[in-house]
């Protein structure tokens, strides 16, 4: 099965509007399947184990983003500097790129693995979790984290097949392990009556099989992207290259999601009714963010193959079609979801307060989506270009620093959700600035000798 030819995008040649939208949408439906993982253990319990469970999932939500924020962080370093070398036709360059990235990816799975089980009772704990959603909540976290290692591995090896301009294959991998999630969720809840032990269970065992079989393939494949398990070692100077990009990535996921664990703290100084609205609502943007984070992995691949390639020209298009894109998913989808939010609400609940308390944050976040990309986008072109620290020192001061700054000054003078989701839209504006501005001053540096 592993013979069949996928078609790769011409990354360097093709035309910009066709080869980044049939780049994208495999990575899109890979990304939404992502959500669904979640997305079912969530529908799942809300719909066959009461709101409590429901709350429970929910309260990890932050949680589960910080995890693999980190390592689609690192993900992002890969993805740029493989498709640097591979835009240059530089294959040793490729080949050590690949091993240092798996040492690298593979060491770090393990180490937040170990860490956020540790921890993870008290951070639950500080986050201010609900006394009657604690226990399912820190049992279901820390049964999802022992799926960490197959998580990290699959982002660095999908990285590194869609540097290569496929990104059909991983969507292949991650929808045979979508299948088996649902499945077994299904299984395990309905039939078992496991709870929340029962789809954090299904999550990790269709992670590690999402993951064999994408690492399988790289170890495998005769091209230049091959994985050789038995030569491997890692070069010193290429793993600083990759961790140059996906350090601060990495960083800038976590301390996002940590000023996130700050927001969910203030969502739940409200009744258990918010929280759980709260928590179906937030599945809206995850579909959507994931779909426009697929233009943002398209613009880091498409600007790092062609500065490989030395063609200056081919990157401000890339980056140009990449924010048009990107907010155009975000504009149609957020008002979709926006027109029917109770429906969508009704598919992880049936307690018609919470549904209600839900639609605040669709309302406020969903309708301004179309604004991120210009924060999110034009960091990851950014990190095309190989540069990794400014975009996160600007994410880091617009976005963690500031919201920061509103929920301890601004929302306890106006408590109310809506004041709390306010800050959303705002730190996009103020971010988006910051790194559009960087973008341009970045390519006008750009020479080739």
């Amino acid at each position: 099965m592993h013979n069949k030819v996928y078609k790769k995008i011409d990354v360097l040649n093709q035309s910009l509007w066709s080869g980044i939208f049939l780049f994208s949408i495999p990575l899109i439906l890979s990304n939404l399947l992502q959500v669904l993982f979640n997305m079912a253990d969530v529908c799942v319990v809300g719909k066959f184990a009461g709101s409590l469970a429901l709350g429970a999932v929910g309260s990890t939500t932050v949680l589960i983003t910080l995890t693999t924020g980190l390592l689609i962080g690192m993900g992002s370093g890969v993805n740029a500097v493989v498709a640097l070398y591979l835009g240059a036709k530089d294959n040793k360059n490729v080949s050590k790129a690949i091993q240092s990235s798996f040492v690298i990816s593979f060491v770090m799975g393990l180490l937040l693995m170990a860490l956020f089980i540790l921890f993870s009772k008290s951070i639950l704990l500080s986050m201010g979790t609900k006394n009657e959603l604690i226990d399912d909540a820190l049992l279901y976290y820390r049964i999802y984290l022992l799926g960490t290692p197959a998580l990290s591995l699959y982002n660095f090896s999908g990285s590194v097949i869609s540097a290569s301009g496929d990104t059909k294959r991983p969507l292949k991998f991650l929808s045979i392990g979508g299948l088996v999630n649902i499945i077994l969720n299904l299984i395990f809840v309905i039939i078992f009556k496991m709870s929340v032990v029962g789809v954090a269970i299904a999550s990790i065992v269709s992670q590690y099989l999402s993951s064999y079989l994408c690492m399988n393939h790289i170890i495998k494949t005769k091209e230049n992207f091959n994985l050789n398990l038995k030569e491997l070692k890692i070069d010193r100077v290429m793993a600083l290259r990759v961790l140059a990009i996906g350090i601060p990535s990495a960083i800038q996921y976590a301390l996002f999601s940590f000023a996130n664990l700050f927001v969910q703290s203030a969502v739940n100084s409200f009744s258990h009714i918010f929280v759980e609205g709260n928590a179906a609502a937030v599945n809206g943007e995850s579909i959507l963010f994931q779909m426009m984070d697929a233009i943002y992995i398209a613009s880091t691949t498409f600007i790092a193959q062609n500065l490989g390639a030395k063609n200056k020209n081919r990157i401000l298009k890339a980056y140009w079609i990449c924010i048009f894109y990107s907010s155009f998913l975000g504009l149609i989808g957020g008002v979709l979801i926006y027109f029917f939010r109770y429906p969508f609400l009704s598919l992880f609940t049936n307690d018609i307060e919470v549904i209600e308390a839900g639609t605040a944050r669709i309302i406020v976040m969903l309708l301004s989506l179309w604004i991120s990309p210009f924060m999110d986008c034009s960091a990851a072109c950014s990190r095309g270009l190989g540069k990794g620290i400014m975009p996160a020192l600007f994410i880091i001061l617009g976005t963690v620093v500031f919201r920061l700054i509103w929920i301890f000054y601004v929302f306890p003078n106006n408590h109310n959700i809506f004041t709390l989701y306010y800050l959303f839209p705002i730190s996009w504006i103020i971010t988006g600035i910051m790194e559009t501005i960087y973008f341009f001053y970045c390519f006008k540096k750009i020479k080739f000798t």
